[in-house]
C-alpha cells in the first residue's frame, strides 16, 4: 500500500470548498455533528468506524450524548491527505442517507 501523501495548501482548500459542512481548525478537518439522541449518535460512529476500517484510517472524533466531533488528519504524512477527504465525503454519504 502506498503512503498517503500531505496536500498542499491550495489543493486542502479547493477540496474544502467542495464540503460547506467541514472546517478547518488547528490544521485538520473538522467538523461536529447534532444528532436527535445518543442512539443516533453512535449508530453514526458505528457506521463510519466500519468505513475507518475499510481505508484503513481512523479519525479523531470525541463523542458526548447527541454529539459527534470530528477532526481529521494523517499522522503518517504529516497533514491533511486524501485519505481525510474521503472519509469525510463517506460521512457526508452516510448522513444524507439519514435524512432522505
Amino acid at each position: 500500500m502506498t503512503r498517503p501523501r500531505k496536500l498542499e495548501a491550495q489543493q486542502v482548500e479547493t477540496r474544502l470548498s467542495e464540503l460547506s459542512a467541514w472546517a478547518l481548525v488547528d490544521g485538520k478537518l473538522h467538523r461536529e455533528l447534532l444528532f436527535e439522541d445518543f442512539a443516533a449518535a453512535f449508530a453514526f460512529m458505528t457506521a463510519m468506524a466500519l468505513v475507518s476500517e475499510s481505508l484503513a484510517h481512523h479519525p479523531e472524533w470525541f463523542n458526548v450524548y447527541n454529539r459527534v466531533t470530528i477532526d481529521l488528519t494523517t499522522h503518517d504524512a504529516g497533514g491533511i491527505t486524501e485519505l481525510d477527504f474521503e472519509w469525510a465525503r463517506a460521512a457526508e454519504r452516510h448522513l444524507a442517507e439519514r435524512t432522505a
